[in-house]
């Protein structure tokens, strides 16, 4: 009970820091603009990517979310988690370019990486070359099952799955009630499960 309670107490320290330092911005201070900077850039550029699915459209999204958040910076107010308020500004400008961008292939793979993005999985280095394609495979797999989802879905699975969200702040990213994140999340899950069902199958095929 004490470690979960320290654990909770770190998260929300850490939180309020967030926050703290989006005030110092807006006090002027450019240093603690270059911590959130430094702290959230990777997991934006990456999440923008899981959205975009193309690298250069990620990076370019990127900087103008910091961009809105530095112009922003006078008339914040934490009046949500820094968080929330981060990856309201992103989703807007990743679901504007997805629907200006509608239609047109995919410029780039989704295995495409850069020394700014890190991958979704370590490869385990004791894992001999055939485990390491099957896993390859798998991954892609699963990108490809999420890129496949209705837009407010994926973005609502991102957040859930890989920023670790909870069902409030996503609920405070799209604008909508706790109720609908909740009902959305389900038809992702269930959208995924049936899709990815092939993997769960040649999984206990090669257990066997």
């Amino acid at each position: 009970m004490t470690d979960r309670v320290s654990k909770i107490v770190g998260v929300t320290a850490a939180l309020e820091h967030d926050a703290q330092l989006m005030l110092r911005v807006k006090d002027g201070d450019a240093c603690s603009f270059e911590l959130l900077l430094g702290k959230y850039r990777r997991p934006v550029v990456n999440y923008l990517y899981r959205m975009v699915q193309n690298q250069a459209i990620a990076e370019e999204l990127a900087q103008e979310v910091f961009l809105r958040v530095y112009r922003a910076r006078t008339s914040y107010e934490p009046t949500a988690k820094f968080t929330t308020w981060l990856f309201r500004i992103t989703t807007h400008l990743a679901l504007n370019s997805l629907r200006d961008r509608k239609g047109e292939r995919r410029q780039q793979s989704l295995d495409a990486t850069t020394e700014d993005q890190a991958p979704m999985e370590v490869a385990d280095v004791r894992r001999n070359r055939e485990q390491q394609l099957v896993e390859d495979a798998r991954l892609e797999s699963v990108r490809d099952a999420i890129a496949g989802l209705p837009e407010k879905q994926r973005a609502a699975v991102l957040m859930h799955k890989y920023q670790e969200l909870d069902y409030a702040q996503i609920a405070g990213v799209l604008g909508c009630s706790v109720s609908a994140v909740k009902s959305l999340l389900f038809r992702a899950y269930e959208t995924l499960r049936a899709r990815l069902a092939h993997l769960a199958k040649d999984q206990k095929q090669r257990a066997l």
